[in-house]
């Protein structure tokens, strides 16, 4: 009871009036400018596949494998950016990252050798992987904890954002241009410029890190307890900023920093000799990729045509999907600090397992054309489409962002950094093998692919109720595992 009372005492302490929420916003605002490149960056490559087959005679094969290879990119960022934000801090690696974007995509849209390309390809993914684990990270240990879930969750309106400029970048690129495979601008192809628009954004993250403070949790942790004090005076103000130093000093080992070797259990418990809460992490990451979210968003168009829809049908389909998620992340915003980040999960698990369950059914009572093309019937078709955008909804009032938000505030101080690390590169994997299996599933069986996708969010919801404990109102010094 006593616990109790001391936990909600730290809460009112740096979550009331005192907060400066100013700050507080100007730094979420930096920070999910890199889930805004990280959407962006991802859906780029949506408008160019003529220009890379043209410009480095790629096949089917080759084509796959050079737009893929941002996954790859993304999985090694992800793994080394938790580690790397240990060391050298979470701004610093942000700030690596943004280089790290303008580089690939400056590289990307002027090379003229597949091999140079894939490299910026993989550089540009390793600042999408990290960026994708640092930006929630960093919010969570700055924002205080009565809004913390709303802040990070703007990370996914950022991503769903970026996703969508950069498709209307592409379209107006390509349409101003006559096509994507016109020459543009200084006699440069149109497709090469949707590569090269995305160094404006970067450079624009680039510049606002220098205005933005470190962590000062990571300050903590480095021993630089003055410049932590002077970060969180300026956040909570004098008398909260002082007792939180107190709190998050006495959350570190006081014999060594952080390091990879803590998320191991060390005969506490745990699995395979890692520690409990680096599992629910973990399982957090790839359930939020096995339900086959970015199925919709890589191959949107692709799904949609194989399902007996146009072209233009299917692309304006991926439209509607792209607004639903953003307007689904915005109730997110809303109820996340209120119900909590348990709640949403099991109700997003068991709508994506309904609706999935009625895009099965309509690909399963499709019938086939004379060139063996999937047919659905009017009725069926809009069956199919009401399902998915629902699932859309569900996903993205819950997985989506929640999956984000538990992330960068599940995990206790001194293993934050390392557990983001394994979790990120699980994600991200995870993300890449769905990626890479899903145009063989559907040309075996639509209806199977999906029916694994709903499987997966079943299995879901069952152990989000048994494994994954609230974190809603409590201080990132509270967390345990």
């Amino acid at each position: 009871m006593d616990r109790a009372r001391g936990e909600e005492s730290r809460v009112t302490q740096t979550s009331g009036a005192q907060a400066n929420t100013g700050l507080v916003f100007a730094i979420v605002a930096v920070a999910t400018i890199g889930g805004l490149l990280f959407g962006y960056d991802s859906g780029a490559v949506n408008g160019t596949q003529d220009g890379l087959k043209s410009a480095f005679t790629l096949n089917d094969t080759s084509l796959g494998f050079t737009v893929g290879s941002l996954l790859i990119g993304c999985f090694i960022g992800a793994f080394f950016a938790g580690t790397l934000a240990d060391k050298m801090g979470r701004r610093n690696v942000m700030r690596l990252a943004a280089i790290l974007f303008l580089i690939g995509a400056l590289v990307q849209g002027f090379a003229h050798d597949q091999t140079i390309f894939v490299i910026a390809r993989i550089v540009g993914g390793m600042a999408v992987g990290a960026a994708s684990v640092l930006s929630p990270a960093y919010i969570s240990e700055v924002a205080p904890a009565n809004i913390r879930g709303r802040m990070t969750t703007v990370q996914q309106v950022m991503i769903i954002t970026g996703l969508t400029a950069a498709f209307v970048v592409n379209y107006y690129l390509a349409q101003a241009a006559g096509s994507s495979l016109a020459l543009f601008w200084a006699d440069i192809e149109a497709w090469r410029w949707m590569y090269l628009m995305q160094a404006l954004p970067a450079a624009v993250f680039l510049v606002a890190l220098f205005f933005i403070p470190e962590s000062p949790r990571y300050l903590v942790a480095k021993g630089r307890d003055a410049e932590a004090l002077t970060v969180l005076t300026s956040l909570f103000g004098t008398d909260a900023g002082t007792a939180k130093l107190g709190e998050i000093k006495a959350s570190f080992s006081t014999d060594h920093n952080p390091r990879l070797s803590d998320i191991l259990s060390k005969g506490k418990g745990g699995f395979l000799g890692i520690r409990s809460i680096v599992w629910v992490g973990i399982m957090l990451a790839v359930f939020q990729q096995l339900v086959g979210i970015n199925v919709i968003f890589y191959y949107g168009a692709t799904l949609w045509q194989l399902a007996g829809f146009t072209e233009q049908d299917s692309l304006m389909i991926n439209i509607v999907s792209g607004v639903v998620s953003i307007a689904a992340c915005f109730i997110t915003i809303a109820v996340i600090d209120k119900i909590g980040r348990k709640p949403l999960l099991l109700i997003g698990s068991a709508g994506m397992a309904v609706t999935l369950f009625v895009m099965v059914f309509a690909f399963s009572q499709a019938s086939l054309d004379a060139s063996g093309k999937l047919v659905l019937s009017t009725q069926l078709g809009m069956i199919a489409v009401v399902a998915a955008n629902l699932y859309v909804i569900f996903f993205n009032v819950s997985w989506g962002p929640v999956m984000w938000v538990m992330l960068g505030e599940m995990f206790p101080n001194q293993i934050r950094g390392s557990a983001l690390a394994v979790a990120g590169f699980f994600q991200w994997f995870a993300n890449y093998l769905i990626a890479q299996t899903f145009p063989a599933m559907a040309t075996w069986s639509l209806a199977g692919a999906y029916t694994f996708y709903a499987v997966c969010a079943v299995i879901s919801f069952f152990l989000v109720q048994r494994f994954v404990k609230e974190t809603k109102g409590r201080e990132l010094e509270d967390m345990e595992g």
